[in-house]
């Protein structure tokens, strides 16, 4: 994955000078657990590549730095700065399973015992692992129940909490919601905005749900109605995301609206678990995933 700074700096203004200060800080002011949740997964791991060389650089820390360390992550073969995904581990894998990685589904309780085996040797650099998953065409995939399960995070949860020195783990994922509470705890959480207008749009649902939080509650069973008949259609998951996609832009427009904001961003997240329910079980019943939907944002 090519590695676009000029493009970040101009994207991700606020969130890189956060960065940019807390690293530059005498004290590391930055969580040792970062988690970057949006649709935007390859523009979350040119952010963590950045921050990871803010942590490394040994000069001025400019976009043009050409330090090595600097020149090693931006080549992306720095020995310190590893992004793992369930295809991508290979160093110090355990031999005991021989799997190949083709049709691999996640990352396993191995690899998290060969991380705490690596970050028991010290190091020179400042360690930047960033956790995410990829297909067989290499192109990058948040995080999932699926691709990093509660087992392999539970194995590396005493490691998320109290890292060695100079250790900072990275969570690249659409939701929140995606990963395991116990991990989310542990992390200082950032929304990472996608930057691709295409993926912002709503017209699908947008006769359906315009100012849905202003219906009574007995049209809430028209309102699930509607949206059954649209999700069946249409791809559910296409769906729920032009839903997600309405949401920001009404979140956007309304900034100053604190109980509206919170409310879309509790609503946000019902839509999320929704598509999650059904990414991760096929089988389940859309007509009741829809309707659990349609109460929790109707009758509140």
């Amino acid at each position: 994955m090519p590695y676009y700074n000029s493009e970040l700096l101009e994207k991700y203004p606020k969130l890189l000078d956060y960065f940019t200060k807390g690293i530059s800080d005498d004290n590391k002011n930055i969580s040792h657990c970062l988690l970057f949740w949006g649709r935007d997964i390859s523009s979350q791991c040119a952010l963590a590549l950045e921050i990871a060389r803010l942590l490394n650089c040994t000069k001025d820390k400019t976009p043009n730095c050409d330090c090595l360390n600097c020149k090693w992550i931006k080549e992306q073969t720095h020995p310190a700065v590893k992004i793992y995904t369930r295809l991508d581990f290979k160093e110090g894998s355990s031999t005991d399973d021989d799997e190949s990685t083709k049709g691999k589904k996640n990352i396993n309780i191995n690899q998290a015992k060969a991380i705490i085996n690596e970050l028991s040797v010290t190091s020179d650099y400042h360690r930047v692992y960033i956790f995410c998953d990829r297909d067989e065409d290499g192109n990058l995939l948040p995080l999932n129940q699926i691709n990093f399960p509660e087992a392999t995070s539970n194995a590396l949860l005493k490691t998320f909490e109290e890292p060695p020195q100079n250790t900072t783990f990275i969570f690249l994922t659409n939701d929140k919601t995606d990963i395991i509470s116990t991990v989310v705890s542990r992390a200082q959480a950032f929304f990472v905005p996608a930057s691709d207008n295409e993926q912002e749009d709503y017209n699908l649902v947008e006769n359906i749900i315009s100012d849905y939080w202003m219906l009574e509650r007995n049209q809430v069973l028209e309102f699930e109605n509607n949206l059954y008949k649209l999700i069946s259609e249409n791809e559910p998951k296409e769906i729920f995301t032009q839903i997600q996609n309405y949401i920001l832009a009404t979140i956007k427009a309304n900034s100053e609206n604190k109980p509206l904001f919170y409310r879309l961003k509790q609503d946000m997240e019902f839509v999320e678990d929704a598509k999650r329910q059904i990414s991760l079980t096929p089988s389940m019943n859309i007509q009741n995933v829809v309707e659990n939907l349609a109460f929790k944002m109707i009758l509140k």
